[in-house]
């Protein structure tokens, strides 16, 4: 983690902090202690919007985009390798001094330290916790504008960007839930989850849809399904699915849950995305749900719907419909 080597590096590795001017970091773990750093200079730049409610929380100065220039960055590798080189470029681009990188290496932080000597000039790096930090003394923007990447439009004729959920081609297990969903859906639909917005774009053909909600926690994705999805009936969330409400309740969600944030999977968050669809339901609502055929979601289901049934899938995905939620007392 980044407390575990940028101490080493302040310490005894030569890194120096500029004496004034803001330092930007760039979407920094939520277990990460940057004590290091001075926090009153410290902006963090985070487009996840649980993580980055956190951060704000703890008093952080919390933006989703840039705002101006920099004296110095760090920059919290992701796992994929074109959002982490994409990160990269824009710290170079707005930074004016110091550009800290620090991953793990399981995240690929090893690729990336290969690629970066090939162009510049690259110090350290400092090897613990399983990972490395290292850093340019100046950013080099030139060198890193074929790493600069935003929204584009793919062959498939959709909108994505580095880091957003099957960026490259249509999801196989929403595709399926998409050709599964019922022609008539009720007025007010909520899509959980809902990436860069294909569920939604499917759901918004059926006549009786007169509002659908996309619920997104990632700030670029739902960036994405703005392009995506023009149509007049819906409606845009930067939010996090498990505690958004609406003003209304909806007469069916539909969604197909993350279950990972790291590597492992990670059912309770497919769990949590159940018990919100229960509370965001009205008393004969409809959820429509997709999920790895190995996740454990039936009973979490079960928990908070009255009626469940599995309606197909195939080897690697099933495909659940629930009514009639259950909402349990204080």
């Amino acid at each position: 983690m980044l407390d575990k080597r940028l101490p080493l590096a302040l310490d005894s590795g030569g890194l120096e902090w500029p004496e004034e001017g803001r330092i930007a970091v760039f979407s920094p773990a939520d277990e990460v202690d940057l004590s290091d750093l001075p926090r009153d200079r410290v902006q963090i730049i985070q487009g996840f919007r649980p993580s980055h409610d956190l951060w704000a929380e703890r008093g952080y100065d919390t933006v989703v985009t840039c705002e101006g220039r920099y004296a110095a960055a760090v920059v919290c590798l992701p796992r994929a390798k074109s959002e982490a080189r994409a990160l990269i470029a824009g710290a170079a681009e707005v930074c004016d001094g110091i550009v800290v990188i620090d991953g793990q290496k399981t995240d690929g932080v090893d690729s990336i330290l290969k690629a970066m000597k090939q162009r510049v000039t690259v110090h350290g790096p400092v090897t613990k916790a399983h990972g490395k930090l290292f850093w340019l003394s100046s950013p080099a923007a030139d060198c890193f504008v074929d790493w600069q990447d935003g929204p584009t439009l793919t062959e498939g004729g959709f909108w994505t960007a580095p880091g957003v959920f099957s960026a490259d081609s249509v999801d196989l297990a929403s595709a399926l839930l998409a050709d599964a969903l019922p022609e008539t859906l009720g007025a007010h639909v909520a899509d959980l989850g809902a990436g860069w917005g294909f569920l939604a774009a499917h759901i918004l053909t059926r006549e009786d849809v007169e509002v659908v909600h996309l619920v997104e926690a990632q700030h670029i994705a739902l960036e994405c399904a703005r392009r995506n999805v023009v149509d007049d009936r819906a409606v845009f969330h930067w939010a996090d699915a498990t505690t958004w409400s609406p003003a209304h309740r909806m007469d069916s969600v539909v969604m197909n849950p993350p279950f990972h944030q790291g590597r492992a999977a990670e059912p309770q968050i497919g769990q949590a995305f159940v018990a919100s669809a229960a509370r965001l339901l009205a008393p004969q609502g409809h959820l429509w749900m997709v999920a790895n055929r190995h996740l454990p979601y039936e009973t979490e289901l079960k928990r908070h719907f009255a009626q469940v049934e599995e309606i197909g899938g195939d080897a690697r995905f099933k495909l659940f419909h629930a009514a009639r939620p259950q909402r349990r007392r204080r």
